[in-house]
């Protein structure tokens, strides 16, 4: 079944006939009913009932109407959301919890009132998982740590991230990890890109860690970290939401270790308008920060 029988099929409907329809569709009055014939036997179904040169729906056709009209219509909002330039729809965006929490919640309200017209969904995980999900179309679009690697995707780069060692507040300096009396580390789930970072600085100094306690929350690590529990290496801009931050002790790593990009993903034949307004946003807020 084509959609331009269904175009045609609705024509003859709309205008009473084969006639009137030929006229609307600019096409031969034999055209019209060859295409309404031929969608009749594809169907295996008689669409009207002809008394004389009068054209009646048959109970077949009564119910080919409304899906016939679904369709168009949905062909045409399909267009219409392609070829617009302007963002519509949902948006479902992933982030890691760091960016979540710390980046996004400024740039998503601006993001809000210059498009009122997109629903924003958020979701925060495990790069990997956001990855996966972006490739499988559960999320239009994610912002994740470094490294970036697949042909599917497009990315853009649009935080500079550093980070940094944090220790209880009356710690020594920590240059490498023999630097750690406690070799004690806090982090999220092996997916997590900065407990990669951290478990490689510690193979880099030949040192491994003793123990690596799980947590689930950037703010449960500063916490812990606080107390003595150990040490962690999380994005700065974390420190700047953490009241008692005098608590803690900051240390910086060499560029290697302690630079990190967050860059926005999506695969490379999603919709475009409303990944580019996301991070027209995203880059703006970022660079009046």
């Amino acid at each position: 079944m084509e959609f331009s029988d269904l175009t045609i099929f609705l024509a003859v409907v709309r205008n009473g006939g084969v006639v009137r329809a030929a006229e609307v569709l600019h096409r031969a009055q034999s055209s019209v009913t060859s295409r309404i014939q031929v969608l009749e036997e594809k169907l295996g179904v008689q669409l009207f009932l002809r008394e004389g040169r009068r054209l009646q729906l048959s109970p077949a056709g009564q119910i080919l109407v409304g899906y016939a009209e679904r369709l168009v219509e949905l062909s045409r909002a399909a267009a219409n959301a392609v070829q617009s330039d302007q963002p519509t729809g949902v948006l479902r965006l992933g982030a890691m919890e760091s960016t979540a929490a710390v980046r996004l919640p400024g740039p998503l309200g601006i993001f809000h009132e210059r498009y009122p017209d997109v629903a924003l969904e958020l979701y925060s995980g495990d790069p990997r998982d956001l990855v996966n999900k972006v490739l499988n179309s559960e999320l239009d679009a994610a912002l994740i740590a470094d490294p970036v690697s697949d042909h599917r995707l497009e990315t853009m780069a649009i935080y500079d991230e550093e980070l940094v060692i944090i220790a209880e507040a009356k710690h020594g300096a920590i240059a490498s990890p023999k630097d750690l009396p406690s070799k004690s580390i806090l982090a999220f789930h092996p997916g997590c890109p900065h407990r990669k970072r951290l478990e490689d600085w510690f193979a880099r100094g030949h040192v491994m860690p003793e123990r690596i306690v799980e947590v689930g929350s950037y703010h449960l690590i500063l916490g812990c970290v606080a107390v003595g529990m150990g040490v962690a290496l999380v994005p700065h801009s974390v420190l700047d939401t953490y009241t008692e931050r005098a608590r803690l002790s900051v240390h910086k790593l060499r560029a290697k270790f302690g630079r990190v990009k967050t860059r926005l993903v999506w695969r490379r034949e999603a919709p475009q308008a409303k990944i580019l307004a996301l991070s027209t946003v995203l880059l703006e807020s970022h660079h009046k920060s």
